[in-house]
């Protein structure tokens, strides 16, 4: 095949179109063709209609000359996926026995009843490259013709991303043209706006590599793409481009292809062995969640305290009560008590808190979004506040932990300790 084709993924699913399951296959897909040089032009989702899943094979068909389908493959009545493009490709349907064979020890092993439904999936494409699955039931394939690459692969997320990466890349590994590698530079505090109006000059004149910004929840990134023969040379054409990336947007880069700042920070603290606590208000134990979601965090993170309620604050971690009534709970001498006496209770060397209003409802003083943070270090406190407005609850949430990993961060860095609201 020709170097420079395009790449078009077709998704069947109704589920898809409801909203009800998020499309993950045609994302992972399309991250692994980036890695052999293949580039997608188009993501398609139909559903579970012959019909029109007839009429967007055709228009695949009329402007790439790679289609990477996924679902349908399966038992039910409605996967159709292989009826409907085999005719389209003017290929029957044939009975593979090895495909039984498989399908049946499949079941056997996990004591399970095989229901004769199953065997619509051991029918094949006539000639086609069978894909064996290993990882579930539907078997996918390959049918080359007339130019053509066409690749069905089954629609649950584990099987169809586990297919791709140990049979459809290396089948495809000589058809891309050159590599493409990416790096993710990760933002926080900065908006979309000031990052671009920084970078424009920049990224008008990249060609490659090149320089795109994004809005991401929370935060913003800078991706970088070289498109060259090796990894290698990729990487060499980036290094100069982050560099530049880097000195134009300072400190507000923490750091690169990171999941997000919560595995920042337990990176940093692994690296100076260090440890860390959380006391928590109106985060409601995001802080927790987030950096224990990340493997090897019960080696740098010792615990936290949700001390949603004054009495909670006051008992648990004996947060003054005079405090309180003076200064109100969303306040920075409450805040200061409560990474205190978490970071003295935990033992930790490193202890943060978070005190505020999510809202939808204020507590006549403060306006929704008013959040205060606290930073208890062995060098001593630093507090501060935010103002987080126009943002719904869940968005109020996010953004104080955010903050909260951010200051952590910049202490970790030696950077100055600040805050900087994102609106």
């Amino acid at each position: 095949m020709n170097k420079g084709h395009a790449v078009e993924i077709l998704s069947v699913g109704t589920e898809l179109l409801l909203g009800g399951t998020t499309n993950t296959d045609a994302r992972d897909i399309s991250e692994m063709l980036t890695t052999i040089g293949l580039n997608v032009f188009h993501h398609t989702v139909v559903g579970d209609n012959p019909a029109r899943l007839r009429q967007a094979m055709e228009i695949a068909m009329g402007r790439a000359d790679i289609i990477i389908t996924t679902g349908g493959l399966g038992p039910t009545c409605d996967d159709l996926t292989k009826n409907v493009i085999a005719e389209a490709l003017g290929l029957e349907l044939v009975f593979v026995p090895e495909e039984e064979a498989r399908l049946r020890g499949y079941f056997e092993q996990r004591r399970r009843e095989m229901t004769p439904n199953n065997l619509q999936q051991c029918y094949l494409p006539a000639g086609c490259v069978r894909l064996v699955n290993d990882w579930g039931t539907a078997p996918g394939c390959v049918v080359e013709r007339d130019g053509l690459t066409v690749i069905m692969l089954p629609g649950p997320p584990k099987e169809c991303v586990n297919m791709m990466r140990h049979r459809v890349l290396p089948y495809l590994q000589s058809k891309g043209d050159g590599v493409i590698v990416s790096h993710n530079y990760k933002i926080f505090g900065m908006g979309e706006s000031e990052m671009e109006f920084v970078l424009r000059d920049m990224m008008n004149e990249s060609v490659n590599p090149t320089i795109a910004p994004y809005a991401k929840a929370c935060e913003c990134l800078v991706r970088i793409t070289a498109k060259a023969d090796s990894a290698e040379e990729a990487e060499a054409l980036i290094a100069p481009a982050a560099e530049i990336v880097r000195e134009k947007l300072g400190d507000v880069v923490y750091g690169v292809d990171l999941e997000g700042l919560d595995e920042c920070v337990l990176r940093l603290l692994e690296q100076r062995g260090m440890t860390l606590s959380a006391a928590e208000s109106c985060t409601g134990g995001l802080i927790a969640k987030r950096i224990t979601d990340h493997p090897g965090a019960s080696a740098v993170f010792l615990g936290g305290v949700v001390s949603y309620t004054n009495p909670v604050k006051e008992k648990i971690l004996g947060v003054s009560a005079e405090t309180i009534a003076r200064c109100t709970v969303v306040s920075e001498p409450v805040a200061k008590e409560m990474c205190e006496h978490v970071r003295e209770l935990t033992g930790s060397d490193l202890a943060v808190s978070v005190t505020g209003l999510a809202g939808p409802d204020g507590d006549g003083v403060h306006p929704v979004g008013t959040v205060c943070l606290g930073l208890a270090t062995p060098e001593g406190t630093v507090t501060d506040t935010l103002n987080i407005p126009g943002r719904d609850r869940e968005n109020v949430r996010q953004y104080a932990s955010q903050h909260a990993f951010d200051l952590v961060r910049r202490y970790l860095t030696g950077l100055p300790v600040k805050t900087r609201t994102i609106i």
